[in-house]
């Protein structure tokens, strides 16, 4: 199994997407217990564009018991994934299970703030983004400014006269 998973992942790094997702497929048929593999596989249909066939395997590898490495990946994963088909709240429920196990993980706010986006909570999707932004940025000019950008960031609408 080890053998033909390095070869799937292999093909992926090269861009042989649908070789890779070949491989990962039949390795899930053959260790469909295995968190991992699902967790592959899933990744594997994205890459394709294929988010529907992709989110099955998503939540079979969280539901399997992943490393925490891989389910991190695993929730922005399905999250994105449910985003992108338009279930919006799913999408919304799984990246808040992400964030709360994670707190600290920057892209699961980011890939949350794009949901909030799609669910027109512009004023907490900005809040969010700018946050991130705020707390993240290495670019000089930015980072002179992050102290307003926190301040602003959940008072977008707020006028001062």
């Amino acid at each position: 199994m080890v053998q033909k998973l390095e070869e799937a992942l292999k093909l992926r790094q090269e861009g042989h997407y649908q070789q890779s997702n070949e491989i990962l497929v039949n390795l899930v048929e053959e260790y469909p217990e295995n968190a991992s593999l699902h967790y592959q596989c899933a990744w594997s249909f994205d890459l394709l564009g294929e988010e529907a066939k992709a989110a099955p395997y998503y939540e079979k590898a969280i539901q399997s018991g992943l490393g925490e490495e891989e389910l991190k990946g695993a929730y922005i994963g399905l999250g994105s994934t449910y985003r992108t088909l338009g279930e919006y709240e799913k999408s919304k429920d799984v990246l808040q299970e992400g964030m709360a196990r994670y707190p600290e993980n920057r892209a699961i706010q980011v890939f949350y703030a794009m949901t909030l986006y799609n669910m027109n909570e512009h004023h907490r999707s900005m809040e969010l983004l700018l946050q991130c932004l705020a707390d993240t940025t290495r670019d000089e000019e930015l980072a002179k400014y992050k102290k307003a950008l926190q301040f602003y960031s959940d008072k977008l609408d707020q006028v001062w006269k």
